[in-house]
This record gives structure tokens, C-alpha cells and sequence, in this order.
């Protein structure tokens, strides 16, 4: 759990670094400015530097807490398949530190979307071992339930959690354009409800971007990839308010499972807010990373629901045995006191 927290605190942190754009106010790495990045002088810790160098620094402390995880997992933990996702978070870990070096040093935006995903993926194994190493995953016994109700809130989640997952990503692609907001105003786009996206219409928006704010120009593309974001975040609240309203119908008998939906749709409405608080804000930095944080939660809350209904399931799928032994049988060649 101390894992899965720094670890969201990483994402918090790499979201204020793309927020500044601060991406490459380091230009070198392992080293910072031919330092030790260990031994960098704080004096020298300003301005864009400051927000690139903690993020090197803290993912530094995220991946020595993974190996020790790991490492735990191999030398305590029975579940075969479960230090094999230690290894996983590990080797996770290991390929998003690789990445985010090669992004500064080959000077690729590409290279950030795919460090921003693996690092919802890489939170959300955390998490998921976090679970699984729980008192609750060895002794959740029957939900009370009815397992038809359980799949359909399993099929739910699952959808939700790949929306999401999609949603981040094209979150991830505008984020690591640089192209400041496509689209400048809320809920209307460019004062209509689709823009145009032709040409001349495009470049209409960028003049008024020059005059009134100086930002990067942008594309036909990126104003329709905004569209699109848009789009995914209405579905997704349509959905996760058909999963609450389902919750509060069907699976009242189980408070775990109705707190943790509830918990889900309060992490979605605060998400559309953060969202449409960073486009009328401008871009507001700490606006912005707390949607990329918030997003990470909402993620990682439904994969967790996916799972507990599925142990819910597993759970009542498994046959209940009676054993019936003798009181005073002998069992290996000794007596074995069994209460009746």
C-alpha cells in the first residue's frame, strides 16, 4: 500500500513536469546537468529543474521500493502467481524508468504517452497486489449476492475500466502535444456544439490563440482528438451513473461493494469538474495534474471492483465440502482428537 501510494504521488508529480512543461529542463540523463543524480546540488534545484529533477528522484525511491516488493513476494509469499506479478511491477518499473530517459535524451513527445500510460498500468498493478496480499482476499467468503447481479456489475467495470484506461490515453496524447487547449471554452467548442474543423476555420483559431494568449498553434486534429475526449467523458459518466443507480437497486445487501461504486461515481464527477475547472482555468497546472491524478484513482477503483466481484464469484462457485471424520480416528499413525 506504501508502494501503490508513491507511486500515485509519482504521477502526480510527473503531471506537474508536462503541466510546466518541464519535461526537458534537465537535458541529460541518468546524469542531471553532468551530476550524480543523487549528489545534484539543491541550490541549483529552480524553476522547471525543480519539478523535472524530484520527479527523477522520487522515481528513483518508487523503484527501490518495487524491488524491495518484489523481492518480499519471492521470499514470503506461497501464491506462485503472485510473486510472478511482483516480478511484473518490477519489470514495469524498470521499462518506465528506461522510458522516461530515452524521451529526454532521443527528445521524443511520442515517448511521454506511452511513459503517462504504463504509468496508470504500473499504479493500478500496485494496487492490485495491495488486494491481493489483504486479510480480505483470504477471507472474503459468499457476498450475499446474487451471482448473476455480480457478473453484470463485473461487466460494468470492466468496460468502465478500459474507457477509462482509453480516456487517460487520449488525455495523455493532448497533455504531451504541447499545444496548449485546443479548444478554449466549455461546454461549447469555439461557441458551437462541434466546431468546424476545415482549414480556414483552423486557421481562424490560431489567430485568435496568437492575439489573445501567444500559445503553439494547433491542428484540425487535435481540435477533434479534444471532441473525442469530451465525448469518452460523457460515456463514462453515463455509465458509471448506470453502475451506481444498479448498486443502490440490486446490491444493498453488500455495503463493501455499494461503498466502493459510490466511491467510483463520486471519483467521476470530480473528474468532469476537474476537467472543464482546467479548460476555464486555461491550463491551470495544479488543476490539471489533479484531473491526471484523479483519473488514475477512477481507474484503479474499477479495476479493484472488478476484482472483488470476481473473488465474490470464484468464491461462490467453489462447492461447499463436508468433511465428516470420527472422533478419536487415527490419521498417520497417530490419534487425532476431532471435536464432534
Amino acid at each position: 500500500m506504501f508502494t501503490a501510494a508513491m507511486g500515485l504521488a509519482l504521477i502526480c508529480l510527473g503531471g506537474l513536469v508536462t503541466s510546466h512543461e518541464a519535461g526537458m529542463a534537465v537535458p541529460d540523463w541518468p546524469n542531471t546537468f553532468g551530476y550524480n543524480m543523487f549528489f545534484f546540488p539543491i541550490s541549483k534545484w529552480v524553476g522547471g529543474i525543480f519539478y523535472e529533477h524530484t520527479h527523477r528522484l522520487l522515481a528513483s525511491a518508487v523503484g527501490f521500493l518495487t524491488i524491495v516488493l518484489a523481492s518480499w513476494l519471492w521470499a514470503r509469499e506461497e501464491r506462485k502467481w503472485l510473486r510472478w506479478l511482483g516480478a511484473a511491477a518490477l519489470g514495469a518499473v524498470i521499462l518506465q524508468g528506461v522510458l522516461g530517459g530515452l524521451r529526454v535524451t532521443w527528445m521524443k513527445d511520442e515517448l511521454g504517452i506511452f511513459h503517462a500510460a504504463l504509468a496508470q498500468l504500473f499504479f493500478a498493478l500496485l494496487c492490485s497486489i495491495a488486494l491481493f496480499t489483504s486479510p480480505w482476499w483470504r477471507q472474503a467468503s459468499s457476498s450475499g449476492i446474487n451471482p448473476r447481479d455480480l457478473a453484470t456489475l463485473r461487466s460494468f467495470c470492466i468496460t468502465g475500466s478500459l474507457l477509462i484506461f482509453l480516456q487517460l490515453l487520449i488525455g495523455a496524447t493532448m497533455r504531451h502535444q504541447h499545444a496548449g487547449l485546443a479548444i478554449p471554452d466549455f461546454p461549447t467548442a469555439y461557441g458551437q456544439l462541434w466546431p468546424a474543423t476545415d482549414a480556414d476555420s483552423v486557421d481562424r483559431y490560431n489567430q485568435l490563440r496568437v492575439e489573445t494568449t501567444g500559445i503553439k498553434a494547433i491542428t484540425s486534429f487535435q481540435v477533434v482528438l479534444q471532441m473525442v475526449h469530451r465525448i469518452g467523458a460523457v460515456i463514462i459518466c453515463a455509465l458509471v451513473a448506470a453502475a451506481a443507480r444498479f448498486a443502490l437497486l440490486r446490491l444493498r445487501q453488500n455495503r463493501f461493494v455499494c461503498r466502493l461504486l459510490l466511491g467510483w461515481a463520486f471519483l467521476i464527477g470530480c473528474q468532469f469538474l476537474l476537467g472543464a475547472a482546467t479548460i476555464w482555468t486555461n491550463k491551470s497546472a495544479d488543476l490539471a495534474t489533479a484531473h491526471v491524478a484523479v483519473g488514475a484513482l477512477s481507474l484503479v477503483n474499477a479495476v479493484v471492483i472488478v476484482l472483488v466481484s470476481s473473488r465474490y464469484l470464484w468464491r461462490e462457485s467453489v462447492p461447499s465440502v463436508t468433511v465428516e471424520v470420527a472422533v478419536g480416528q487415527r490419521v498417520a499413525g497417530r490419534t487425532v482428537e476431532v471435536p464432534t
